[in-house]
């Protein structure tokens, strides 16, 4: 046979062309005279089951048997009959004969008895599979008789085939007819082809051919007889010999023996009707079944029962056997979700099944009901996503990333809820390595500028410590504009003290990234301040970060001196303090959740976990500095406007007036860092000093950004733009103090002296002769001198007059 059917395949068959899929390997079993071969589609390669059946007479018996077989295999349907693809008949001429082959096309299955032996399962979990093989196919035998009433007539072990997803379904309907009980005339056989039946298989009145019992029988007789065969086969494990096997029940459960005995009564109007079967028997009430059961009628249930179940299906699931749950659960699971009908707790359960997957299965059957969960509206479903991302997102390729999971995470940055800012925060330390660097540059940068200045501390702690592991992802023009800037102008200016311990953190661990310059002129003496700050945490952290930068400028110097100039760019200390545990510094600090209402750091440091001084990265390994020391000397009565520390970025810095908003700058390159000036290089000379304050004066106040409120920080440097091309730059009106002993002597005299509307260079005008004026005010007739007073009010009325 399968000889023929490879030369059929070869082309010597002219109705075979036709067939839309390719003939594979056969399986060593099948019903009756039929074939079954391994298959597939040839438009794309997808898997298919065929059956064959050949005959050299066109009038042969078998022949017109598969002739109903495919008949009903095509007008039946069910969930636990074998769906029908497709069907032909092809007629080969093989010398001086015809042969007649039957091609039925059906979804990809494989028989029940090669399925039990490929699965292995023992004991308890062999029995619940079992179990929930049996209710399948009484269902499918119950709705053949009692709904549709028909009779199979050869129900056995091997009319059963199981799906790839372990689903039992019943097929090889050759035999199957009408049941005509009810027609008192009837007087031949009714079942036409009843000879292909196994005498092993018939109950005693098919065996004799009585006909009139047998109309006078229920309509599940026959086929009751046939499971009660089936439970046979698959508990004792071998083929039905005969019918007097039957009798030994030392294999059959005791849960299911009753029924077993019914089914098989020698009185056929008293055999048990299969419907009857899976109500009541107990055998059927296993952990398997019930949640395959629940799974198959999810939307009929309530919220309250899913999330239960939902809750449950974790650890239930390790109780069920592996293959099922990885077979049949896990794609139940993910179409659930799909489709809205699932609860956000059942991607834990999703999750925690594919774990049990090969990564190519998990990337196949797991990852696409994810990156479609990405665009759910549903906030619970997003949070379930976001809490869990470590179990996926390495799995994540970086162009499905940044197309299509990445815009839905970033409406997360400004969602109303704190908790879920927090979590799309937190998801960047996985997601942004895979971003490109136009979205990171264009969108991310955007985002975290605004979390920097979030009203939650916890969330501004958590964005500087994501920008100092994300750092090395950078480009190195946007890493120059945006480090430094984010840790100096923001994150060591936080009333929130873990915040700034975050940002002395983070410049350490970055410390690679600048150069002398930067560290001498812009780092150092921002940090240097932090010496002195009110908590003791931020203060070892200063410290700690002082003696580092100073050893990376002792370093450089000394190989100045050694005429050592390849380094003067830029040095690089991987062995450095700082730089070695960068990853588990921000690891550990990104998992502590803060949840902080108050920007005030007496409730801030009451309220909120902290984010950044739970580790330390003052040399290569982490140094563990408990937080809560320094947090409760935070919550004491300490006065921050009273301590030498610039104004916090929530309040008074000027970055509470930004102007453009995320959404308004979508098309914009900038990312929320530019244009913050550094400290001047070198210090100018008192005359000097005088002369740029006057420049720097405002003559009006600019619309765009109102005039930040009254602060102990003198900024002489700031200076306002106002420049239209420039109004969306979100950090442009932000400078960096200049030692205070400069500006001093000239804020304190223009600020007694000098009004907005007053000339705004009588500041820097020369001073007034020694003589006092009393010549001018004394008398007038001295002469030439005092006439020219009164010839200019002569030119200036004569002006007026003109109308000038």
């Amino acid at each position: 046979m399968f000889k023929f059917l490879k030369g059929v395949v070869g082309g010597s068959g002219t109705g075979l062309k036709d067939l839309p899929y390719n003939i594979g390997d056969p399986y060593p079993s099948a019903w009756g005279s039929w074939s079954h071969f391994r298959g597939t589609t040839k438009d794309d390669g997808s898997p298919v089951s065929i059956f064959s059946l050949s005959g050299s007479n066109p009038q042969d018996g078998h022949l017109a048997a598969g002739r109903n077989g495919v008949k009903r295999l095509r007008t039946v349907r069910h969930p636990n009959i074998l769906s029908f693809l497709h069907s032909t008949e092809v007629e080969a001429i093989d010398g001086s004969s015809t042969k007649v082959t039957i091609y039925i096309v059906t979804e990809p299955v494989m028989p029940l008895s090669e399925k039990i032996k490929e699965l292995g399962l023992e004991g308890a979990q062999r029995d619940e599979y079992y179990a929930w093989g049996l209710h399948q196919i009484a269902k499918a035998v119950s709705f053949l008789n009692n709904d549709c009433k028909l009779v199979h007539g050869n129900v056995c072990l091997a009319s059963v085939v199981v799906t790839q997803t372990l689903d039992w379904k019943l097929h090889a309907f050759d035999v199957l007819s009408e049941y005509d009980g009810t027609n008192g005339t009837a007087t031949g056989p009714m079942l036409q082809y009843e000879w292909l039946v196994g005498s092993q298989y018939k109950p005693m009145e098919l065996a004799k051919s009585d006909w009139a019992t047998i109309r006078k029988s229920p309509p599940w007789a026959i086929d009751s007889w046939g499971l009660g065969c089936l439970i046979y086969e698959i508990f004792s494990g071998m083929k039905l010999g005969k019918t007097e096997e039957l009798r030994n029940t030392a294999s059959i459960p005791k849960s299911l023996l009753p029924d077993y005995q019914r089914l098989l009564s020698s009185m056929p109007s008293r055999r048990l009707n299969t419907s009857k079967l899976i109500e009541n028997s107990e055998y059927f009430q296993n952990k398997l079944v019930d949640t395959i059961h629940f799974m198959e009628i999810l939307s009929l249930k309530d919220s309250v029962e899913k999330d239960t179940f939902f809750r449950k299906l974790p650890n239930l699931a390790e109780q069920l056997p592996r293959q099922i749950v990885l077979k049949k659960l896990l794609p139940l699971l993910a179409s659930a979700l799909e489709f809205g009908s699932a609860a956000a707790p059942a991607l834990t359960a999703l999750l925690k099944m594919g774990s049990w997957l090969s990564v190519e299965e998990f990337t196949l059957k797991v990852l696409p009901t994810i990156v479609k969960l990405f665009a759910s509206n549903d906030r619970a479903v997003r949070v379930a996503l976001l809490q869990h991302i470590d179990q996926y997102g390495e799995s994540l390729s970086a162009q499905v990333v940044d197309e299509q999971v990445y815009p839905h995470v970033a409406t997360g940055f400004a969602d109303t809820s704190a908790f879920l800012r927090e979590l799309t925060l937190k998801s960047m330390l996985i997601l942004a390595p895979k971003l490109s660097q136009r979205t990171m540059s264009g969108s991310l940068l955007k985002y975290l500028s605004k979390l920097q200045v979030d009203e939650e501390p916890a969330i501004r702690t958590n964005t500087t410590i994501l920008l100092g592991n994300i750092a090395s992802y950078l480009n190195e023009g946007t890493r120059k504009r945006v480090l430094i800037n984010a840790f100096t102008v923001r994150a060591l200016r936080d009333t929130f003290s873990p915040a700034r311990a975050a940002g002395v953190m983070a410049l350490c661990a970055t410390s690679s990234y600048y150069d002398m310059t930067e560290i001498a002129t812009r780092i150092l003496p921002n940090i240097v301040v932090l010496t002195i700050d009110p908590d003791s945490d931020v203060r070892s952290k200063a410290f700690q970060a002082v003696d580092q930068f100073l050893q990376i400028v002792k370093q450089y110097n000394e190989k100045s001196n050694a005429g050592d100039s390849a380094g003067t760019g830029s040095l690089g200390i991987s062995s450095m303090p700082g730089n070695a545990s960068l990853l588990g510094w921000a690891m550990s600090s990104l998992t502590l959740k803060g949840k902080a209402s108050d920007q005030a750091p007496l409730t801030a440091a009451n309220s909120v976990t902290s984010a950044a001084t739970t580790t330390s990265t003052a040399s290569s390994g982490l140094i563990e500095t408990p937080s809560t020391a320094p947090v409760h000397r935070v919550s004491s009565s300490t006065d921050f406007a009273d301590q030498p520390m610039p104004p916090s970025p929530t309040s008074t810095d000027g970055w509470g007036e930004i102007e453009n908003g995320i959404h308004e700058e979508q098309d914009s390159d900038k990312d929320g860092w530019d244009d913050i000036e550094p400290l001047e290089e070198t210090k100018p000379s008192p005359a000097l000093a005088n002369i740029q304050a006057a420049q720097k004066r405002p003559v009006s106040q600019p619309v765009s950004q109102p005039k930040p409120q009254a602060t102990t920080s003198v900024r002489p440097k700031s200076t306002v733009k106002v420049t239209k091309d420039e109004d969306d730059d979100l950090w442009g009106s932000i400078a960096v103090p200049p030692p205070k002993s400069a500006s001093k002597p000239l804020n304190v005299k223009t600020a007694g002296a000098v009004n907005d509307d007053d000339d705004p260079w009588a500041a820097i005008a020369a001073p007034p002769p020694t003589t006092k004026a009393k010549p001018l005010s004394a008398g007038r007739g001295r002469g030439a001198k005092p006439a020219a007073p009164k010839l200019g009010a002569q030119r200036m009325n004569r002006t007026s007059s003109s109308g000038m």
